[in-house]
């Protein structure tokens, strides 16, 4: 991608239809959030080396400059750019100060001699309220030291009840709409459900002296779009985000000081129903939410004056309340916005509110008021249609040409009262109209019919052009029908808004293989649809935290994103789950539906897996042993539940839903529980280890009896087969490690074998997540970029052939098309492809493994990733008998190049070679190549 279409992308962020399907802005990096810049390290790979460090980028709890914490000891990490070959850091002074230029008044850590690039502030003890500025600088171990880093801060909030003052929880209306009206078929209810507007709520006050700071707390559920003297605050949507609401409700924080003047000021709010108040009826039953209750707000401000007092101004009853023009928002449903309705100035002083009555006081939710503790959700890019069709008169369909969650941005002129109506899809039937039929399979019968993904704009008529996007729901779609627009639409009167939650790009992954780019094309869409403050599984059709597909997703939401504070939040949400007797729901945040109710059994292993696999890995990949604390116990309890549905053998019987959408062939599911069984037991051995836990020898002596029960239940020697020897079966079993060593050699010739002779995948998603790490780990990556990539169904190669621009939810399309638990196989294309890796017992990357594959028609590939300590990339290119690599070892990690089968190194006969950090160019030669000197 050309610098000026990079320029375009950050800026402006319009995709064209070139841009959007050959997929070079995601795969560059920094594209799909606007604020963050592109990973450009093909071009610093080859720069010289500086003498010290250039710069150290910071963070807070994983984020940047966050505001409202709550933690008294939140951890503070920095990492290089770019630093001197072979360095590393010996020492490291962090100085935190009470004010952005003042002094270290609040710690200073003096030179501390530590490898480490975090530390946990252990300053004086900070007020709810105070923001502490900070910096840091290092030692290396060449003699030089860095320059300080850019001065950065975080914000405290209130931490205890009394801290929030006086404010109360106020709202409009606290009448439900009846969901069970809406019902078909049941005698004796009024026909017609009661729909209630989004309520607005404002409050004028007046600033006596000039403000030095201000800090604002609010918590809005299920939403809040904040305003401030007429102006929007942030550029967020849906804050503060979904939780189960009687474990904790979220509050966001904004720094308001340039916002405020002295003299009169108003604060305003526009409520939605979101997940607080879902009166959508679907299969889920959030309707029925043991939370359910009518939108509310709480909001603090806190003034401190230029003189040093402090002013509150808190939500009460003085605030007043209208409705407005949104007179209907649903999370599955979509929005009705009349635009007649609005009232210019409302959020402004001068406004004229004398209709608008008092604002209601009502019950606080019983979860804990706690901060958003991930990025929020935003809009990070703007598609242009690429094609408008009339498959009927009247009805026009927009094609976005690509895949996405989020919502149309609609601009119209026409006359007072008219309304366009855009309803979403994936997919068209066959004479070219909108097909919903494939993901509104699970909202419920109602009379009259409720909408499903659908915005219905009506026109205020001033004669002007009008510009409109919904704001309290989403969808996921590529094509949207739109029926009542005034005279003939063009590609100008529409805009995509892909909307998730904004976390910052950490990798990227290309190669010289269309296909493959295209399936990591697919693989990014999927993961950033899917993140909505939670992992969800799908955008549309259900919008559910269904835990396995998280669960296998995450090493690819780590290597191609900063997702450590987005698990961090949703692992949170995963111990407010956790039911009495130590069990999980199989879709978390959970308002019922498949937590012990509505759903059979207590366990399901591969998808409460997810809680260990998630903890274990943001461990391994961050280094952060919090994560490790925080959990363990919880994880304790679940598996001593797992433990006790054990049968004489030592073995469980079949629990769960097992190799969720195989394509042909299933794997028993007592197998794939018992495995399940034994990894889950592993992982737990592996944290209590580290923690130094006493508990891990007998955790330890449980997973070696399992897997000799295991061998001993399902391993057929004769046939070098587990159970009935599927792709699945004997992947999961090479991978997991519970093949005998005598037997690996054979399991995995038996594998190859198989799919050498069918061609192609026969798994589902635990499969996929298996198999082509076992065919790589037996030294077939041949075979598995085969399988990957080949275009025949089955296979992510003919699903981006035949135009899939997102990861689908079955092999064959039938389903929903923008799922991610098929998505590990973008972080085998980092970890066996270009070949970045991690030593076994290696955390944050301090032992790196280079694994570069040239295999089948592969001609190059090239992938970074953001670890700790900075950057570490790999680039190779085979061109005629050599193979040309560069390489980037980040400061303070080593690293180790193990070559391919059938090259070597030019000057030696060795497999391999160390790497210290910095830059390294090396050739290797073919094994059978004689080249003159």
């Amino acid at each position: 991608m050309s610098i000026r279409k990079y320029r375009r992308a950050l800026s402006g962020k319009i995709y064209s239809r070139r841009e959007v399907l050959r997929g070079g802005a995601l795969l560059s990096g920094g594209v799909l959030a606007g604020s963050h810049p592109p990973l450009a390290w093909p071009l610093a790979i080859t720069a010289a080396a500086p003498a010290a460090p250039l710069s150290l980028a910071t963070r807070c709890e994983d984020l940047i400059e966050p505001l409202g914490l709550q933690t008294p000891h939140p951890r503070l990490s920095w990492s290089y750019d770019l630093a001197p070959a072979g360095a590393r850091q010996i020492a490291y002074q962090i100085q935190v100060s009470s004010a952005m230029h003042g002094q270290a008044d609040l710690w200073d850590t003096g030179r501390v001699a530590s490898a480490e690039v975090a530390a946990e502030y252990a300053g004086r003890p900070l007020n709810a309220y105070q923001q502490a500025f900070w910096r840091v600088r290092t030692w290396m171990s060449d003699g030089k030291v860095s320059e300080w880093s850019p001065i950065a801060h975080w914000g405290v909030g209130p931490r205890e009840e009394a801290e929030w003052g006086a404010s109360q929880w106020i709202a409009r209306d606290v009448i439900l709409e009846s969901t069970q009206s809406q019902m078909a078929g049941v005698p004796g209810l009024p026909p017609e459900p009661n729909f209630f507007p989004a309520p607005y709520l404002r409050k004028a006050f007046t600033l006596r002296t000039p403000v030095r700071s201000a800090m604002l707390y609010v918590c809005g559920l299920a939403y809040a779009d904040l305003y401030l003297n007429g102006a929007r605050l942030g550029h967020s949507e849906r804050d503060p985000g979904f939780t189960n609401f009687n474990h904790r409700v979220l509050f966001v924080a904004h720094d308001v000081s340039a916002n405020l003047q002295p003299g009169q000021n108003v604060l305003g709010a526009i409520l939605g129903t979101g997940w607080y108040d879902v009166h959508d009826v679907a299969t889920w039953h959030f309707n029925t939410a043991p939370w359910r209750e009518r939108p509310r707000l709480r909001l603090l401000l806190v003034v401190t004056h230029s003189d040093g007092t402090m002013q509150h101004i808190i939500s009460d009853p003085s605030w007043q309340t209208s409705s407005g023009p949104i007179l209907r928002d649903g999370i599955y449903t979509g929005e009705v916005y009349d635009a007649r309705l609005e009232m210019p100035g409302w959020a402004q002083s001068g406004f004229d509110a004398s209709a608008w009555r008092p604002a209601l006081t009502v019950e606080p939710p019983f979860g804990k008021l706690t901060p958003l503790n991930c990025q929020p959700i935003r809009v990070t890019a703007t598609l242009t249609p690429v094609a408008i069709t009339q498959p009927k008169p009247g009805v026009y369909i927009v094609d976005m040409g690509q895949n996405f969650s989020g919502h149309t941005q609609l601009r119209v002129q026409g006359p007072a009262g008219h309304a366009i109506t855009m309803r979403y899809a994936e997919v068209l039937q066959a004479d070219g109209t909108l097909d919903q039929r494939p993901i509104d399979v699970f909202m419920e019968p109602t009379h009259p019919r409720q909408p499903f993904q659908q915005d219905t704009y009506i026109c205020k008529g001033n004669g002007q052009v009008e510009v409109w996007a919904q704001r309290f729901s989403y969808s996921g779609f590529q094509y949207v029908e739109v029926t009542g627009f005034p005279g003939v639409p063009t590609p100008d009167n529409f805009r995509g808004l892909f909307a998730h939650t904004d976390i910052p790009p950490a990798g990227d992954f290309t190669c010289s293989s269309e296909i493959a780019n295209r399936i990591q094309h697919a693989t990014r869409w999927s993961y950033l649809s899917n993140a909505q403050s939670y992992p969800t599984d799908c955008p549309q059709r259900e919008k559910n935290g269904w835990t396995g597909d998280a669960g296998i997703a995450v090493e690819t939401g780590l290597m191609n994103y900063q997702s450590s504070a987005f698990y961090t939040k949703w692992l949170d949400d995963f111990k407010d789950a956790q039911r009495a007797d130590g069990g999980f729901p199989v879709i978390i945040p959970n308002g019922g539906w498949g937590n012990g109710e509505r759903w059979p059994g207590a366990l399901c292993p591969p998808w409460d897996a997810a809680y260990p696999l998630i903890v274990w890995n943001l461990f391994r990949y961050t280094g952060d042993q919090r994560v490790l604390q925080k959990h363990v116990e919880p994880l304790i309890r679940h598996m001593d539940l797992f433990l006790s549905h054990r049968g004489p053998n030592g073995l469980a019987p079949a629990l769960g839903l097992g190799d969720w959408s195989p394509w042909k062939t299933e794997t028993p599911v007592d197998f794939i529980t018992n495995a399940y069984l034994y990894l889950d037991l592993m992982l737990l051995t592996g944290m209590l280890t580290t923690l130094g836990r006493s508990q891990a020898d007998h955790y330890r002596l449980l997973a070696q009896q399992t897997a000799r029960a295991f061998q001993q239940a399902f391993y057929h020697p004769a046939t070098h087969q587990f159970a009935n020897g599927s792709q699945t079966a004997q992947s999961m079993a090479l991978e997991f490690g519970l093949t005998p060593q005598t037997e690996r050699v054979a399991v995995q010739t038996q594998l190859a074998r198989q799919v050498e002779q069918l061609g192609h995948v026969d798994v589902g998603i635990l499969g996929a997540k298996n198999l082509l790490r076992a065919l790589s780990a037996a030294g077939r990556t041949d075979l598995a970029f085969h399988v990957a990539t080949q275009t025949d169904m089955p296979g992510w190669g003919y699903w981006v052939k035949i135009g899939a621009t997102t990861l689908w939810e079955d092999w064959k399309g039938v389903s929903s098309r923008n799922h991610i638990m098929f998505g590990d196989v973008s972080a085998w294309f980092y970890q066996w492809i270009a070949g970045i890796q991690q030593e076994p017992s290696s955390v944050a990357f301090r032992r790196i493994v280079f694994r570069p594959n040239p295999v089948g028609a592969l001609t190059s590939a090239q992938a970074s990733y953001l670890t700790p300590n900075g950057k570490v990339a790999c680039a190779w290119s085979v061109d005629g008998e050599r193979m040309h690599l560069a390489l980037q070892v980040p400061c303070g990690s080593t690293g180790r190049l193990l070559l391919p089968a059938g090259f070597r190194f030019a000057d030696t006969s060795a497999k391999e070679r160390a790497l210290a950090s910095g830059h390294h160019q090396i050739i290797a030669l073919r094994a059978s190549a004689h080249l003159p000197a």
